[in-house]
């Protein structure tokens, strides 16, 4: 369904690449030219099929890139288990925080259950993760150490430890 470009306030919208390399790309290109000659489009349910089938493609494509990057900095990380980085929270969830160390930009889990000096919960409501008894907080963009405590390349999974979160302190004059 064409629901139009709501920013340019366009009621039919349409985009391709350059130089042009996806398929639909070449398919909006082949439509614009019958439409321009006068022709009709010829079979609607085939340019649907190419469609459902591209977008399909692009996704496992997507997943794919994800996935081998993923891959690539969890086998840049191996040889840094022990160290600390600082980084910040580029994450929360239930389960836990997504850190991103600095300068690198490589993200890993510090999970709920192993932040030991509190009882820690995800507050929904205030997308922060809390402290039961302590109170203390994070939340997206506190600064914090981690040290990195697994780097498993066959479940793509990378593992942090925190150590410390990192106050700002203000500059009072």
């Amino acid at each position: 369904e064409n629901i139009g470009h709501y920013g340019l306030a366009f009621p039919f919208y349409t985009h391709f690449t350059s130089p042009i390399r996806r398929y639909p790309d070449m398919m909006v290109h082949r439509l614009l030219a019958l439409y321009t000659s006068g022709e009709k489009n010829q079979d609607k349910d085939y340019y649907e099929q190419c469609c459902q089938w591209s977008s399909q493609r692009e996704q496992i494509a997507t997943e794919a890139e994800r996935a081998s990057i993923k891959y690539k900095m969890v086998e840049f990380m191996q040889d840094k288990l022990g160290q600390v980085f600082e980084g910040s929270v580029s994450g929360l969830t239930e389960w836990g925080m997504y850190v991103e160390i600095e300068p690198t930009k490589i993200e890993g889990m510090v999970s709920i259950r192993e932040m030991s000096d509190d009882y820690y919960s995800f507050d929904a409501d205030t997308y922060k993760i809390i402290g039961k008894t302590t109170k203390n907080s994070f939340t997206l963009g506190d600064k914090v150490k981690v040290k990195v405590v697994r780097a498993s390349l066959e479940q793509k999974i990378l593992d942090y430890e925190l150590v410390s979160k990192i106050e700002l302190v203000e500059n009072v004059q």
